[in-house]
Formats: structure tokens, C-alpha cells, sequence
């Protein structure tokens, strides 16, 4: 009688099982039925804003459904990506995220980068520029770095936050140069920008796309890339590298995760709506004239990416001791 209980309950389970089983094989075909959120962690003009925007504009209309972006700034992007982690699994709360979603963890964060996401695709990299006011004395990568080497006045620099890929490039230059500056971190590219138009820091530091319309205007001075190579988008401006500071690269990746959890065909499904998007011609050649170079991974590449990144940024930001604030 036992046996044949037991039996029973095996049973009952895999009866239950196969009930489930096309309900979750047409998960994906009934996604999405609702608006999707989008979350980005930096406020709206930035690069990450800035490329999510676009995606999102022709997602609608692949997927049928509003795409709607949330610029939750705070805490280096923290709390943003904090609430991602925690969202039901459903395909309805994504993340738009920088290097940050590797760079934070590096010091203290609330989340685990490969615990707490379903990556869906690594969507583009950008270089970071440093900038000056036009009426700056500074004039290349040599005069800045006798800037951070003089004591007279305090040099003051701008990035997006705390542990970001510009904020790892300066204090690798700082280091490099034997030199010292203060730190001033904002809620993201755009206020940097902003700060230098206006004289508030001596110079400032994020990803190339919302300062490429300034530069070409004359109202802010391109000193240098962080990337290995020159941007396409502005060639005559050296990389840190040319300028006689090898060891500083610091580049960002623009990417799209989903929580822990997330079916894997809605991970499949929004993997390939959004390199569908960004293999048109006409998006390519907007996002690239911005600065972006373009890469639609598989969620496995993206994952790895995101492993490969997390040791590295370890490894930079103890070694520059920069801590959490």
C-alpha cells in the first residue's frame, strides 16, 4: 500500500509537470502582453539613457508594446540595479546598465552581477573623453598632466560617479602622472558635461556620445580617449595610450539584463529583437555617429563578458584604492 502511495505522488508530480510544460513553452509567445520597463541606472542624456532610448524606440514596435524608461539615479547606480535584482522574473523589469553593473560589485554592492541577472545582450562599448573648457589652459594630455602635478591650485575633475570607468581612467592617469586632483562625482554623464560648460571643475571625464556635439561645436576641448584606439567619431583625438600613458584604458559597455530567473525563451526572444535592431543600418549608423560601437553578443557571451570584466575591475580599483561612498 505504501509503494503504491508513493507511486500516486510520482504520478500526481509528473502529471503536473506535463500540465505546466506548454504553458511554459508559450510563455514566450504570449510575451510581452503589457508595457516593459526598462531601468537605467544614471539620469536621462547620458550614454546609457542615451542608447536605451533608441533600442527602446524600435521595441515598441517589434514587440508590440510600450517600452518605458525609468532613470533611477543614486548610489552609483545602486539602487537601481538593486531593484532590477529583486523585480519579478517575468521580462517586465529589465536593466540598462553601464560598467557599472561590474565595477560597483568590485568595492560594495548590493547585488551579485552573475547571481542576480539573466544577461540578454552586451548592446555597444563607448570610450570615455576627457574634456576641458575651451578657455582652459590645458591643451593636451602633457599640460594635464603638469596640472595634476602642481600644487598651487587644487585640480578638480568631474565624472559620472564613483567607481565608473571614467572615474578608474583618472585615478589611473593621476597615479600615472605622480600627480593629485579631487574627485566630484555626479548622477551621470550629462551633469558632468554641464559642469564643465559652466566652470564648476577643472575637467571632467564620461563616454563619448553626450559630449561629441559640444566638441564639434567648440564649446568643450577633447584632451583624450581612454579606449586603445582612437574613436572613429573623433580621430584626431589621442588615446592616453599615444599621449605617454600606456597602462590607462578604460572603456564602457552598454548592455541589456534581465532578473535571475527570467524564462529562458523571454531571454531568447528579447536577445534577438534587440540585435535584429541594432543590425539595421539606419540605427548603426546613428548610434555610431554618437560615439557607440556596436556589439549584439548572445546572452552566453554577454555572461562571460560580465565574469571577465568583474575580475579585472577587482584587480584596478584595489589596486587605485578607490572606495565606495
Amino acid at each position: 500500500m505504501k509503494k503504491l502511495q508513493q507511486l500516486g505522488a510520482v504520478l500526481t508530480a509528473t502529471c503536473a509537470l506535463l500540465a505546466a510544460g506548454p504553458a511554459l513553452a508559450q510563455s514566450a509567445d504570449n510575451y510581452p502582453n503589457k508595457p516593459i520597463r526598462i531601468v537605467v541606472p544614471f539620469a536621462a542624456g547620458g550614454p546609457t539613457d542615451v542608447i536605451a532610448r533608441v533600442i527602446a524606440n524600435h521595441l515598441k514596435n517589434t514587440l508590440g508594446q510600450p517600452i518605458l524608461i525609468e532613470n533611477r539615479t543614486g548610489a552609483g547606480g545602486n539602487i537601481a540595479i538593486k531593484s532590477v535584482a529583486t523585480s519579478p522574473a517575468d521580462g517586465y523589469t529589465l536593466l540598462f546598465s553601464s560598467s557599472n553593473i561590474v565595477s560597483n560589485p568590485a568595492m560594495q554592492a548590493p547585488f551579485d552581477p552573475i547571481k542576480d541577472f539573466a544577461p540578454i545582450t552586451y548592446a555597444a562599448v563607448s570610450p570615455n573623453i576627457i574634456y576641458v573648457h575651451p578657455s582652459s589652459p590645458i591643451q593636451n594630455v602633457a599640460d594635464l598632466a603638469a596640472q595634476l602635478r602642481q600644487k598651487r591650485t587644487p585640480t578638480t575633475y568631474g565624472t559620472p560617479g564613483v567607481g565608473t570607468t571614467p572615474h578608474v581612467a583618472c585615478e589611473g592617469l593621476k597615479m600615472s602622472a605622480n600627480g593629485e586632483a579631487v574627485h566630484v562625482p555626479y548622477q551621470g554623464a550629462a551633469p558632468v558635461v554641464n559642469a564643465v560648460l559652466s566652470n564648476q571643475i577643472s575637467f571632467g571625464c564620461s563616454a563619448l556620445p553626450p559630449t561629441t556635439s559640444h566638441v564639434k561645436a567648440g564649446t568643450l576641448r577633447a584632451i583624450a580617449v581612454t579606449s586603445a584606439r582612437r574613436s572613429a567619431v573623433m580621430p584626431t583625438v589621442p588615446t592616453l595610450a599615444e599621449s605617454g600613458f600606456p597602462d590607462v584604458v578604460a572603456d564602457n559597455l552598454q548592455g541589456l539584463l534581465a532578473p535571475a530567473g527570467t524564462p529562458p525563451a523571454i531571454i531568447d526572444k528579447l536577445h534577438k529583437s534587440v540585435a535584429a535592431i541594432l543590425a539595421q543600418p539606419e540605427v548603426r549608423d546613428q548610434l555610431q555617429n554618437m560615439g557607440f560601437d556596436l556589439y549584439a553578443t548572445t546572452p552566453a557571451e554577454f555572461s562571460r563578458i560580465i565574469a571577465q570584466e568583474l575580475e579585472r575591475y577587482t584587480q584596478i580599483i584595489r589596486k587605485a584604492g578607490i572606495k565606495a561612498e
